[in-house]
């Protein structure tokens, strides 16, 4: 990929992190979930200045792109995700015009749901707060083989905040093990690219530019895409949310297929891959996903349960839960076999079409790649 590789410093810090839990709560399964194999921290911090339209247009477009990408890596990853965005007025000089929209989740619906709440605000954008916020204010895991990525996005200066220095930002962000990625909007031939290079460069991180509309329009529609959008309706079917947090949490995830959907049929069938992915977590809140994870049927209050479950014995509802599991199972398999078949089929239009500059999506899938390969990681 252009720009993506070349500025790659061989070897990445040795002790990336990762989070080890969210800090919530998650009976009944907390213990169980928590044991995961590999743990990953991504945290996305995004230019929302009036300029960063497309910036976002692409954030909400091609978020599962990215997601599968890291699902698709071995070990199994352990994935959480936050959202930062800068540049805009409203957020107030103290912060740096900087916020904590999603601090790390492994809900991906929460993710997805952030992305669809903000939009752009013209101010001043100050990226060595951005990375300071990222690295001081959220809850990194101090586990010693995890992986612990920042990209941060923008197409002004990156070393024109008032109060703090990129070098020492930065230097927080080495200490604790975390690589920063730097992504400028716009050609590298800008005389601004040079400062992204360069804080990029000071955690061994890796530095690219794009055409930041790219994402947000390079749609690839596929034969496979609407069959996956109806496996996902099937999908649905499976999910039995339990207690009054579950409700609110099934109701999300029915808005952020439909505002995947509103974005384009490949965004709709890529969330869809989603779901039926090892990263989608639904464990917190789904009886079937709690399950999986080692709870048992008897460690669930009868009143937090449906109504169609509390009118069962235990019995009956562990008959009724293994069948909505084995349903998700099959519908998973078949997904999968989609799944492949679409990359394929998109790999071969992508051959097909040449083109001047990477797009967001692009970025983010590779640069977590090549910094998974170093810590560990293959991919299939």
């Amino acid at each position: 990929m252009r720009n993506l590789h070349s500025f790659l410093v061989a070897s990445v810090a040795a002790a990336l992190l990762l989070c080890a839990g969210i800090g919530n709560a998650r009976s009944p399964v907390e213990a169980t979930h928590l044991q995961g194999p590999r743990q990953v921290d991504l945290v996305i911090a995004l230019d929302v200045s009036t300029s960063m339209n497309g910036l976002i247009a692409s954030a909400k477009q091609r978020l599962w792109d990215v997601v599968n990408e890291l699902g698709r890596a071995q070990p199994q990853p352990e994935l959480r995700v936050a959202i930062i965005t800068y540049g805009n007025p409203s957020y107030g000089e103290q912060s740096g015009y900087v916020r904590i929209d999603q601090p790390f989740t492994s809900d991906l619906d929460a993710v997805n749901q952030t992305l669809f709440s903000f939009g752009t605000n013209g101010g001043d954008e100050y990226v060595a707060r951005a990375v300071n916020t990222a690295v001081s204010d959220l809850d990194w895991s101090g586990s010693a083989d995890a992986l612990r990525i920042v990209f941060v996005a923008g197409n002004e200066g990156a070393e024109q905040d008032p109060l703090l220095s990129v070098q020492g930002s930065m230097a927080v962000a080495a200490g604790k093990g975390i690589v920063v990625n730097t992504i400028y909007c716009g050609t590298d031939n800008d005389g601004d690219a040079a400062g992204w290079r360069r804080v990029a460069s000071l955690t061994n991180g890796l530095y690219a530019a794009i055409d930041q509309n790219a994402a947000a329009v390079a749609n690839i529609a596929t034969p496979m895409d609407d069959e996956l959008i109806a496996l996902n309706d099937e999908l649905n079917e499976t999910y039995i949310a339990y207690g009054a947090d579950g409700i609110a949490s099934r109701q999300n995830q029915i808005e952020q297929d439909q505002n995947a959907g509103a974005m384009s049929s490949a965004a709709a069938a890529s969330r869809a891959i989603t779901k039926a992915g090892a990263l989608y977590d639904s464990s917190n809140w789904d009886v079937v996903g709690a399950i999986e994870e080692g709870a048992e049927i008897e460690e669930f209050e009868v009143e937090d349960l449906p109504a169609e479950l509390q009118a069962m014995d235990t019995d009956e509802r562990k008959e009724y839960v293994a069948e909505q599991s084995a349903k998700r199972e099959r519908l998973r398999a078949e997904i999968a076999q989609l799944d492949q078949e679409r990359r394929d089929f998109i790999a071969e239009e992508r051959a097909k079409t040449a083109k001047d500059a990477d797009g967001l999506d692009e970025v983010l899938q590779e640069g977590i790649r090549t910094l998974a390969e170093d810590k560990g990681f293959t991919f299939d």
